[in-house]
């Protein structure tokens, strides 16, 4: 019984080999739960439009002019918001989607009845939500054709 016994006994070099299979599991086992934790989230399709609508025609000019090409027109996307129970509606507005040298842009256009002050706080607050739901997307132009400008802006968000 105890010859059975001594020959199912490991080795010294088993202890070694098991050793490693259980670090290598270990370093795998974290590797992939970061890759998991930093997946990118499934973002929003950029809508195919037979017809694009773009809600001004000066915008879209100056946006061509600038070597933009418009890839979707204006798109409402719904938003359901329940508070304390009660069910809500409301929806974004995304003027236009543009590509130049393959990336991807969303269009803003200016409102005269609420223009956008250009400050790190107010741009965060009226454009963040834009650039969070497209996250392949390069940035958010801001198009004022009253001013006949484009402002290109992107967003960094520092994570741990």
């Amino acid at each position: 019984m105890f010859e059975a016994w001594r020959d199912l006994a490991m080795r010294s070099g088993d202890t070694f080999v098991i050793l490693l299979l259980l670090i290598a599991a270990l370093v795998w086992f974290y590797v992939r739960s970061r890759l998991w934790y930093n997946k990118p989230r499934a973002s929003l399709a950029i809508p195919h439009q037979d017809e694009l609508y773009v809600p001004s025609d000066e915008a879209v000019l100056l946006l061509n002019q600038k070597g933009y090409e418009i890839a979707a027109g204006k798109t409402k996307l719904p938003v359901y918001i329940t508070l304390d129970g009660q069910e809500m509606e409301s929806r974004l507005f995304i003027d236009a989607y543009v590509v130049k040298d393959d990336e991807l842009f969303l269009v803003k256009l200016a409102r005269e009845r609420r223009p956008l002050e250009m400050s790190a706080s107010a741009i965060r607050e009226r454009l963040l939500v834009y650039y969070l739901l497209y996250p392949e997307a390069a940035g958010v132009l801001y198009v004022d054709t009253s001013l006949g400008s484009i402002k290109k802006i992107t967003f960094e968000i520092e994570r741990d």
